[in-house]
Parts: structure tokens; C-alpha cells; sequence
């Protein structure tokens, strides 16, 4: 029997990787994590958590604002974008420490190094270290991908960058109609900037319910961003501090950045994975892995974004244990990736779980729809011209709820409880015997009696 250095070993030290290494390391493993960066991963680094401070931050215009309804007078404000920066980066280094805490205390091993492999079994580190291990987890996460190059390609940002500019932009272009595009442009609207988005598709939020798609457009058109569909930008020029982008229809932007965010991928370049003969899905050009999360090479098992099932950062966490669970626990854990809620934190906010009206018309023989567009109760001394969507997705057959969308204050907040009714298989019914608590904007889930809509889906007699 082979004598390795540990039972297993992690690339890349991020939120799935690190719940693997720590529940793995309670089971008794001899575990070690390499982390070429740092630790936490895009979430806690340069992802959801930064984001989610910004979106904070952005928001308290809008307060301010809405104070002077409710009777308050407020002197003068004044935004500084060095502060919130520097706040930022401190409770990013918090977490990042608290990660490393965690991680020493399960007995885990840290190592700041880059790690490829040499062969199946064995990983070469950056700092020149070899190492051996009878388990690998490839955790390495993903990037953000800029798309076909075009012309002044180099003065584009990512999502990478942007958490890091010295100066709030005064006008900003952002490319990509997905949620990380659309979280940005909220976020720099909401902190005073000119912000015009672009994407190439007929309307954003591709993958989301149409009614979602078209009442977040309108709210964030109404808050002044300015949304291009249909085009995309063909060239970018520098002129002294200033950009011109130029769009595939002939018009021109100035413009003091320019933002893509038009997807991620999976970060499998420059892992060794070709000594190992680790297959990658040829459609997402992620890690092929099956509902254990184990590649093609049995000791070797890949979680989150690095395999682009679901680029999420719970489920990352939830693949992470389950693997830990499944290969050191002796407890096989497959996880279930349906009905998982997510959310949206632009302005306004978007909370959804289930199956869109669309996807549900495509699978279930009859649909109900029940909707409800309303004007939230803070909006009415506040003089805010906003709206709130709510709708539920029912099979018309079993009458269990398939779907909840959320446009509006709270969406996230509230689609978190309701994904656990969803994922019970509530029935409308169930929702209808639930007593509304009064006065909320989440009541309305529960008071909608009249249906909007019934989709019966005919078959064609062969």
C-alpha cells in the first residue's frame, strides 16, 4: 500500500475548498490546502461579501432621500469612495483571517502556494515543494471572462478590479446584462454615477422569469441607468483619463470606465490536469464530475465553480461537506441541486427559487400564475415612483407551488424562507391556510387568491 505525505490534498482555499478540508480533517484526514492567493476565495475576497458591503453603501442615497417624507431634515451629504474602500479591505482581512483561524484550529495544513500537479497523485507547489496525497479536491474556483478580444481590450475592468479603484467613476460603462453586471450597475448608480449598461441579448437576466426580466429593467431605468439591448461594445479608446466605447451600432460612449461582465469560467488553465487524465465537460469546460463530485480519475473530485453546475457559493460549501462526508465519513452524500433559492441585490432586489413560468410550461401539462404588482407601503410618504413583484408558479394539476419570484425590497431576505416551502412541495393551498402578517410586503404571498393566468399545454396527437 502506497505511503502518501497526506490523505488529501485541496487546491485552492476558497468557501467550497475550505468546509471540505475542515469536516474532512474532523473525520481524522492528514489534510493540506494550497492557496496561491488568499484565503476565503471569490466570495470572501472579491466576490459576494465585498459586493454585498458596496450594495450597503449604496443604498443610503436612496435613505437619505426617502428621510424627507417621513419628516426628517438631513444637512447635506457627502459620499467618499476611499473611505468605504478602506472599511471594505478591512473586513475582507478579518474574514480572510478568520477562514485561516478555522482552518488551523481542524488541524488543517495552510500552504500560500501555487499547486499543480505533477501526476495523478503527486502536487508541485510554486515554492518548489512536492507533495503526495491519496485524495485530491480541485477547489480552484472561477474567472472572469472578457469574451472575444477587441480592439483596447487592455483598458477593460472585471469584477476583479473593481472592488479596487482608486476613484469613484463619474460615468461608467458596464458590458453584460447577468447579475454581476447588473449588482455593479446598481451599486455605482446608487453612489452617484452616470452608469449606461450593455448587453448583447434582448433583455437581461437571461435564465430568469420574463416578468422578473422586464420589471427589473423598468425599476432600473427609472432610477436613471440607462440599459442598451441588442449591441455590443466593438472597440474601447483611450483618450488622456477618458475612454470612448465604441458599440456595434455606431454609437459612442465616453466614459471614466469600462466594466465587463459577461461570465465566468471555470479556472482549470495552468492545474497539470493533462498528467492526470481528468476529463473536462466539452460543453462548460468545466470539471466533468458526477453527483459525488468525482472526476474521472477516481481518487481525484472537484467542487464549485471549477465544475459550472451551479456557481454559487453554497452550494460550493454544501458539494464541499458532502464530499468530506461521503469519502472520509463514510456517510455517501449526494447533493440535491434543485430548487435552490438565489438572489439578485440590485435596486431593487430580486429573490427567486423553483422552476420561471417558462420552464414550468415546459414541463408540466397545466400552469397557474398568480401575480401581484404593487407599490411598497415605504414608497407612499416617501413619494419613491418604485413597484414590487411578487408571483407564485403552480402546477394546476397537484396545485404545489413550483416557482416564487421576488422584485422588491427584502426579495432575498423573503425568498430564503419561501425556498423552504418550495423545496417541501408546499401547495398553493398551503400558502392560502398560512394567516398574513400585517403590514408587510411578504403578506401578499400568502393573500393571492385570484389567478392571473392558466397555461394548458396541449400534445399533438402523433
Amino acid at each position: 500500500m502506497a505511503n502518501y505525505d497526506v490523505d488529501l490534498f485541496v487546491i485552492g482555499g476558497g468557501s467550497g475548498g475550505v468546509r471540505a478540508a475542515r469536516i474532512a480533517a474532523g473525520y481524522g484526514a492528514r489534510v493540506m490546502v494550497a492557496e496561491e492567493y488568499r484565503v476565503g476565495g471569490t466570495c470572501v475576497i472579491r466576490g459576494c461579501v465585498p459586493k454585498k458591503l458596496l450594495v450597503y453603501a449604496s443604498h443610503f442615497r436612496h435613505d437619505l432621500e426617502d428621510a424627507a417624507g417621513y419628516g426628517w431634515t438631513i444637512p447635506q451629504s457627502s459620499f467618499d469612495w476611499p473611505t468605504l474602500i478602506a472599511n471594505k479591505d478591512k473586513e475582507i482581512a478579518r474574514l480572510e483571517a478568520a477562514y485561516t483561524a478555522n482552518l488551523d484550529k481542524a488541524g488543517v495544513t495552510t500552504v500560500k502556494a501555487r499547486a499543480e500537479f505533477e501526476d495523478a497523485h503527486t502536487l508541485r507547489l510554486s515554492d518548489g515543494r512536492t507533495v503526495t496525497a491519496k485524495t485530491v479536491l480541485i477547489a480552484v474556483g472561477g474567472a472572469p471572462s472578457h469574451g472575444p478580444g477587441i480592439p483596447g481590450i487592455e483598458h477593460v475592468i472585471s469584477s476583479n478590479e473593481v472592488f479596487h479603484l482608486p476613484t469613484l467613476p463619474r460615468r461608467i460603462v458596464i458590458q453584460g446584462g447577468g447579475y454581476i453586471a447588473l449588482e455593479f450597475a446598481s451599486i455605482f448608480a446608487g453612489l452617484g454615477s452616470d452608469v449606461t449598461v450593455i448587453y448583447r441579448g434582448d433583455n437581461i437576466l437571461r435564465g430568469f422569469d420574463g416578468d422578473v426580466r422586464a420589471h427589473l429593467r423598468s425599476e432600473m431605468e427609472k432610477a436613471g441607468i440607462e440599459i442598451v439591448t441588442g449591441q455590443t461594445v466593438t472597440r474601447v479608446e483611450k483618450a488622456n483619463d477618458e475612454f470612448v466605447v465604441h458599440l456595434s451600432e455606431g454609437r459612442c460612449l465616453d466614459a471614466d470606465q469600462v466594466l465587463f461582465a459577461i461570465g465566468r469560467s471555470p479556472n482549470v488553465a495552468g492545474l497539470g490536469l493533462e498528467k492526470t487524465s481528468v476529463a473536462l465537460d466539452p460543453v462548460s469546460g468545466g470539471i466533468k464530475v458526477d453527483g459525488f463530485s468525482q472526476s474521472s480519475v477516481p481518487h481525484i473530485y472537484a467542487v464549485g465553480d471549477v465544475t459550472h453546475r451551479l456557481n454559487l457559493t453554497p452550494v460550493a460549501i454544501r458539494e464541499g461537506h458532502a464530499f468530506a462526508d461521503s469519502v472520509f465519513g463514510g456517510k455517501a452524500t449526494r447533493v440535491d441541486h434543485s430548487d435552490i433559492a438565489t438572489a439578485v441585490f440590485t435596486q431593487p432586489e430580486v429573490g427567486t427559487v423553483g422552476l420561471t413560468e417558462e420552464q414550468a410550461r415546459t414541463k408540466f401539462a397545466t400552469v397557474d400564475i398568480y401575480k401581484t404588482d404593487f407599490r411598497p407601503m415605504k414608497a407612499t410618504l416617501a413619494g419613491r415612483d418604485t413597484r414590487m413583484l411578487m408571483k407564485l408558479v403552480v402546477d394546476g394539476d397537484s396545485d404545489r407551488v413550483l416557482g416564487c419570484h421576488i422584485v422588491g425590497d427584502g426579495a432575498a431576505e423573503i425568498i430564503q424562507a419561501v425556498g423552504i416551502a418550495v423545496k417541501m412541495k408546499a401547495t398553493k393551498a398551503d400558502f392560502d391556510a398560512t394567516m398574513a402578517l400585517h403590514p408587510t410586503a411578504a403578506e401578499e404571498l400568502v393573500t393571492m387568491r385570484t389567478r392571473n393566468a392558466r397555461h394548458v399545454r396541449t400534445v399533438a396527437a402523433e
